[in-house]
């Protein structure tokens, strides 16, 4: 087996593809979420009860909160956009609190048998976990 040392400019180009596969997964879970959370905020009762089972078990107001949560986390996901000093340490944060979020869930889903949405949950935290594992080592 050999070491392979790279030189300064291929660590560059693997730095630069690393971050843009980190922005592109930072997209897609803010669309997710907003997307979400609106539909959270925005829908009767009725609609959501009858896409998702576990809202009939908890108060409105918890699922109306959960939607303005998961609004604020994604919009804090992309909180480097804005100051890439003081935004990373957000960005770890809100990638924390998407991944706790997206962990009950998914035992939530799992435990009331909603395949669907907990293959989605796992899908969820394959793209957060990375996300927060990389961008929390930048931090540092």
């Amino acid at each position: 087996m050999t070491s392979q040392t790279l030189t300064p400019a291929r660590s560059r180009l693997n730095a630069s593809y690393r971050n843009l596969t980190l922005w592109t997964l930072q997209g897609w879970l803010v669309m997710f979420f907003i997307g979400a959370g609106y539909a959270k905020l925005s829908e009767p009762m009725t609609n959501l009860i009858e896409l998702m089972r576990w809202p009939a078990l908890v108060s409105e107001n918890m699922v109306r909160g959960l939607g303005v949560a998961e609004i604020i986390l994604a919009v804090l996901v992309l909180a480097p956009l804005v100051s890439w000093k003081h935004g990373r340490p957000l960005l770890v944060m809100a990638a924390s609190g998407l991944l706790a979020l997206e962990v009950v869930m998914l035992g939530l889903h799992a435990f009331g048998m909603d395949v669907g949405p907990a293959v989605t949950n796992l899908i969820l935290i394959a793209m957060t976990a990375p996300v927060l594992w990389m961008r929390a080592r930048e931090v540092r």
